[in-house]
């Protein structure tokens, strides 16, 4: 039976193409953003995380840098424990692998805006 796609906490779309104990060296899914949305601010303990785009055009925010266009064909390096998030600025879902080495676990993933205090 094939994956289907489910809604991760995050604010995206998420179809987990290969994620297994068997290989625990690397996983890819396929995550989708609907337009004008931005996922919550979060970062992978111990995770290396490639965002390979494939649809649509977003701004990505890796750690304390400046938003950075991305498109069709560009590939993002996001290290292990560095906070990250990303905003569809188009008209038509942003289509992209997130590739994680190792493996993606529920356990690593950290949500940054649960963290803060209120203000």
């Amino acid at each position: 039976m094939p994956p289907e796609e489910y809604y991760f906490k995050e604010g995206c779309f998420i179809l987990e193409l290969h994620n297994s104990p068997d290989d625990p060296t690397v996983s890819v899914a396929r995550a989708r953003v609907e337009p004008g949305r931005t996922t919550r601010w979060h970062s992978l303990r111990d995770i290396e995380e490639r965002y390979v785009m494939l649809a649509g055009n977003g701004l990505v925010e890796v750690g304390g840098g400046e938003p950075q266009p991305v498109g069709p064909h560009d590939v993002v390096r996001i290290p292990a424990g560095c906070r990250q998030r990303i905003t569809n600025v188009g008209a038509v879902d942003l289509l992209f692998l997130a590739v994680c080495t190792p493996r993606f676990t529920l356990a690593a993933y950290r949500d940054l805006e649960e963290e803060q205090p209120d203000r």
